[in-house]
C-alpha cells in the first residue's frame, strides 16, 4: 500500500479537486469518518472537539455537527476567532450552529472523548504557547483521544514530535496513510490508525508516483519465491554465510539457519578451521567448508553455484573481513552485508561504496542498526530529530549504490532509485540478541531463488516481524528459523497458493 508524503496527499487533493470533486465535499467526507469513529469509541457521553485554524479544524466542525445531529452532546474548542477562518475551513464552520468554547485547558472538562482537530500532517514548526499548553492539557486528561489525520504536534513526513504531541487512542487519516504513522515516534503516538475513503480515486497515485510503500505482503508479493512442483534444491540457489573463530560462531550458525528456512536450496558456512568442529557438530542441514584466508575465499568464489553470501555476524572487524567481502563483490555475487562487514569499512566507507558500484547490476543489501548506520554515514545521523529516518535511508542507499536496510521497531529499507518500505509489524519481544543475524540470513536465502535486492530486504523484514509475533514473548533468536514455516503458510493462503 502507497505512503504519501504531506506534499503528495497535498497533491492528490488537488488533483481530486481538478477532476471535478469540490473540495468541501472531500472536507465532508473526512468529517464524517470522523464521527463514524467517535462513535465506535465511545457509546455515549459528552464529546469535545478542539479545532485548529485551518482545514484539520474545518474536519473538526463537520464531525462535531455530525455528531450533533446524531443526538451526541458535543462542544467545539477553537483556536481562533471564528471570524478568522477561511475557505473550506470557514464554510464547515458556517454548519456548527452553536457557540464555540474560548482556546483555553480549563474549557476541556472531563469529556467521554476528545477530537483532535488542531494541527494536521503539514506541522512544519514548533508548537510553542497556548496550543502547547493545549496539547499538555489534552494528554493530562485521561479521556481518550481520537486523532484528525496525525496527532496534534508529530510532523507528518518525518514523524518527529514538534516540541509536543497529542497522545492519540486512534487516529483517522485519509486516503493513504503517511509516513508519521509508521515512523517513530509518531507511530506510538496515533494509537490505532483507521484509513477512510473520502472520495478521492486512487487514479491519482499513477500521476504521483509515490515511491514510499507499507511493508506487507500486497506491495511485494509478485516477487515472493514460490518453489514449482518439478523444482529442485539447486533452482533455490546457494548460500554462503562467513563464520568467525570460535569464540564467535553463533552469530553466523544463525544467519545460516535463517538462509535455509527462508527458502534457501541449500547454505554452506565458511568456517575457519579453529571453529570448524564447533559448527559442524553444532549444523545438520548446514553444510560447512573450510575457509581461513581470502585466497581460500577467492577460490569458494569460483563456483558460479554458490550465489548468494551473507558476511558480517560475528565474522570480525579486520582486514580478512574486507578482502572477503570485496572479493564477493568483485565476483559479482549477490550479499547481504551485517554487523562486523559494515563496521570493517568504518575508516574508509567510500571504499565499499566504489566495490559496489563497479559491480554489474549489484544486488547487496546493506543491513545496520543505528548504532552501526553512523559509522558508513556519519553525515546522516539520527541526531537531527527533522531529518526523517526514510530521508537517511534513501539518502544512504544512493550514496552506497546498495539497498539500505535501517533496523528498528519502524524498519526502513530503500533503494538507490527512490523506492522505500516501512515495517510496522514487529513486536517489542523482536529486540533480542541474534535477531538481526537471522535476518541477515533470511535476506540472503531469498537473494539466492532469485529475488532482486529491494524486494529480497522488504519481504525479509515484514516475515522476520511475522516470525516473532508467530513465537511470542520470551523469543530468542533461536526461535525465528522455527517459526518461519507458519510464516510461509499464512502467506501462501493469503496469496490464494495451495501447499
Amino acid at each position: 500500500m502507497e505512503v504519501l508524503t504531506t506534499a503528495e496527499m497535498e497533491r492528490a487533493d488537488r488533483l481530486a479537486i481538478a477532476a471535478g470533486t469540490p473540495g468541501f465535499s472531500l472536507m465532508l467526507s473526512a468529517g464524517q469518518a470522523v464521527a463514524a469513529a467517535a462513535m465506535d469509541m465511545v457509546e455515549e457521553g459528552p464529546i469535545l472537539v478542539i479545532a485548529g485554524p485551518g482545514n484539520n479544524g474545518g474536519d473538526g466542525f463537520v464531525a462535531a455537527a455530525e455528531l450533533a445531529a446524531r443526538g451526541r452532546e458535543v462542544s467545539v474548542i477553537l483556536l481562533c476567532d471564528r471570524e478568522n477562518l477561511q475557505g473550506d475551513a470557514a464554510s464547515a464552520a458556517r454548519g456548527w450552529k452553536y457557540p464555540v468554547l474560548p482556546f483555553n485547558p480549563h474549557a476541556i472538562g472531563r469529556p467521554a472523548l476528545i477530537i483532535d482537530a488542531l494541527f494536521g500532517a503539514g506541522l512544519d514548526r514548533p508548537v510553542k504557547d497556548e496550543p502547547f499548553d493545549m496539547i499538555q492539557a489534552i494528554n493530562a486528561n485521561g479521556a481518550p483521544v481520537l486523532a484528525v489525520d496525525l496527532p496534534s504536534g508529530i510532523n507528518g513526513t518525518s514523524g518527529a514530535i514538534m516540541g509536543t504531541a497529542v497522545r492519540a487512542t486512534e487516529t483517522v487519516t485519509f486516503f493513504r496513510r503517511k509516513p508519521a504513522h509508521l515512523l517513530m515516534p509518531g507511530r506510538i503516538h496515533c494509537g490505532r490508525v483507521r484509513v477512510a475513503d473520502i472520495g478521492i480515486d486512487a487514479g491519482v497515485l499513477t500521476e504521483i508516483a509515490p515511491k514510499t510503500f507499507e511493508n506487507v505482503p500486497s506491495t511485494w508479493g509478485s516477487a515472493f519465491p514460490i518453489p514449482t512442483i518439478d523444482g529442485h534444491k539447486y533452482d533455490r540457489g546457494h548460500v554462503v554465510a562467513v563464520s568467525g573463530g570460535i569464540a564467535a560462531t553463533g552469530a553466523a550458525r544463525l544467519s545460516a539457519r535463517g538462509a535455509l528456512r527462508a527458502g534457501a536450496g541449500l547454505v554452506t558456512l565458511a568456517s575457519p578451521r579453529d571453529a570448524l568442529s564447533v559448527n559442524a557438530s553444532a549444523l545438520t542441514a548446514v553444510m560447512v567448508h573450510p575457509i581461513d584466508t581470502a585466497n581460500e575465499f577467492a577460490e569458494l568464489l569460483t563456483d558460479k553455484r554458490l550465489n548468494a553470501y551473507v558476511i558480517g555476524p560475528g565474522a570480525g572487524v579486520d582486514e580478512r573481513t574486507q578482502d572477503f567481502v570485496l572479493s564477493a563483490l568483485s565476483a559479482k555475487r549477490s550479499i547481504v552485508l551485517d554487523a562486523d562487514a559494515l563496521t570493517s569499512f568504518a575508516g574508509n566507507p567510500e571504499r565499499l561504496f566504489e566495490a559496489i558500484r563497479h559491480s554489474s547490476d549489484p544486488q547487496v543489501v546493506l543491513t545496520p542498526h543505528e548504532g552501526e548506520f553512523p559509522r558508513l554515514f556519519s553525515d546522516m545521523s539520527n541526531k537531527h530529530s527533522l531529518r526523517s529516518k526514510l530521508e537517511r535511508v534513501r539518502d544512504a542507499a544512493e550514496r552506497a549504490g546498495a539497498v539500505v536496510l535501517l533496523k528498528g521497531p519502524d524498519t526502513t529499507v530503500a533503494s538507490p532509485d527512490g523506492r522505500a518500505t516501512i515495517a510496522a509489524n514487529a513486536p517489542p519481544w523482536l529486540a533480542t540478541a541474534g535477531a538481526g543475524d537471522v535476518l541477515s540470513g533470511m535476506i540472503a536465502g531469498l537473494l539466492a531463488q532469485g529475488v532482486r535486492a529491494f524486494e529480497a530486504a522488504s519481504i525479509g523484514v515484514w516475515m522476520h516481524g511475522e516470525a516473532a509475533r508467530e513465537a511470542g514473548p520470551g523469543l530468542i533468536a533461536e526461535d525465528l528459523p522455527e517459526t518461519l514455516p507458519a510464516v510461509t503458510r499464512h502467506l501462501y493462503d493469503e496469496f490464494g497458493i495451495e501447499y
